[in-house]
């Protein structure tokens, strides 16, 4: 049984993270969402407001879980029993650090393979920063988050009205 993780902040998730998780789903046994609690980063929603918000979207996904982590990532995977970490590319600049990164957890953990992912033609320009900008300035953020999410970002962070 192969089990893959999907690590990322997910602040907030978006429908390029929800396009991997869906195509990540059809390829391994079993995907984990691994939300991050990054210690260099300002979140805008909690870790467990961040599970809830992807739980929200993956119900009918019975081989896809989630959970939050701290850490390595390498020592999640293995707490996990994962053999993969599936990560998306969405343009040549996510390359390098997707490239370090793969070959630092390599060398820390052999036996874990980082496996990529092209983003879909739909979604490759879409990011939680850009979401969030986007939102603030009051923008249209409906084509790149599910609903709920829209709500919620909308409550967490109402626009900037000039």
């Amino acid at each position: 049984m192969t089990v893959a993780i999907y690590p990322g902040s997910f602040d907030p998730v978006t429908l390029g993270h929800l396009d991997l998780i869906n195509r990540g789903s059809k390829n391994f046994d079993s995907l984990v969402v691994c939300v991050a609690r990054n210690i260099s980063k300002t979140a805008l929603f909690n870790v467990e407001e961040r599970i809830q918000l992807i739980r929200d979207c993956i119900g009918d996904m019975p081989n896809v879980d989630v959970v939050a982590f701290d850490g390595l990532l390498v020592d999640a995977a293995r707490k996990l029993n994962a053999s993969v970490v599936l990560r998306g590319l969405r343009a040549v600049s996510d390359f390098d650090y997707e490239f370090q990164m793969a070959h630092m957890n390599h060398k820390l953990a052999p036996d874990i393979e980082t496996m990529f992912m092209m983003t879909g033609d739909d979604f490759f320009y879409v990011s939680s920063r850009l979401v969030k900008e986007v939102c603030k300035l009051g923008g249209d953020i409906r084509p790149f988050v599910p609903e709920h999410v829209a709500k919620a970002l909308l409550h967490k962070m109402p626009p900037n009205k000039p």
